[in-house]
């Protein structure tokens, strides 16, 4: 939770919201800018996220509002932190539980060792190929878009750097983990790739961010507190 403090929306603010799942970042993104108008009169202000978080994700958003906004790119870069599980021995389509699980693979032969080295394999500068399932934009259209109509996707590896990857919890059918990573990685393609290290497959199950640079998941705020902080201020004018 935020201390309280004075706000100058206008004059730009950060907050850091905990975003839940099934949300959307615009989502989030557009219930500012509405709470903004409702609560505190302010129809036209500018609200901008810092990095896009899955719509299954939960965890940490920036959410920059007023001339804070001109900060974003600079948030952009730098290296997030997450938590979530892997569910060994089935893969899905998008990585992740968006998709039915399309394959399953043997699991008997993974020993617990095994999970603890193919994490290690996965240390530091590696190429990776971002999911058909993503916002990236192929030839003008969401590679998403694409791959709900079944086409073709092919998207180019790109350079990533997993600067930690610590297995949590290990277990079959369910790993749990936490990882610190550069901009850019998809840990949905971090669990299929996993999969592919133990012999088998994997999907992302669960996934939490809990830090982007120095901000924190714990000292985020639910939009039910934005909300209720909002009008906390709007009384008090």
């Amino acid at each position: 939770m935020q201390p309280t403090k004075t706000y100058n929306f206008p004059e730009g603010e950060i907050l850091l919201i905990d975003k839940p799942a099934g949300w959307t970042s615009f989502d989030a993104v557009n219930k500012i800018r509405y709470m903004f108008n409702r609560h505190l009169g302010i129809k036209k202000i500018k609200v901008g996220h810092t990095g896009t978080l899955d719509p299954l994700a939960t965890g940490l958003l920036l959410i920059c509002v007023g001339k804070a906004t001109k900060q974003i790119s600079g948030f952009m870069g730098l290296n997030k932190e997450y938590t979530g599980t892997f569910y060994l021995g089935s893969t899905t389509a998008s990585y992740d539980q968006e998709t039915e699980v399309d394959q399953e693979f043997d699991t008997d032969h993974i020993k617990e060792e095994d999970i603890y080295e193919a994490a290690k394999t996965f240390l530091g500068p590696i190429m990776q190929t971002p999911p058909a399932y993503s916002a990236i934009k192929v030839d003008g259209t969401r590679a998403y878009r694409l791959a709900r109509e079944k086409e073709k996707v092919e998207i180019p590896p790109r350079e990533i750097h997993i600067y930690e990857f610590e297995i949590t919890e290990p277990g079959i059918p369910e790993t749990s983990f936490r990882v610190l990573c550069s901009k850019g990685t998809y840990v949905r393609t971090l669990a299929n790739d996993f999969g592919k290290a133990l012999n088998s497959g994997a999907y992302l199950k669960f996934l939490r961010r809990t830090r982007i640079g120095e901000y924190n998941v714990e000292d985020a705020m639910s939009i039910i507190e934005i909300e209720k902080m909002l009008i906390q201020i709007a009384d008090k004018k």
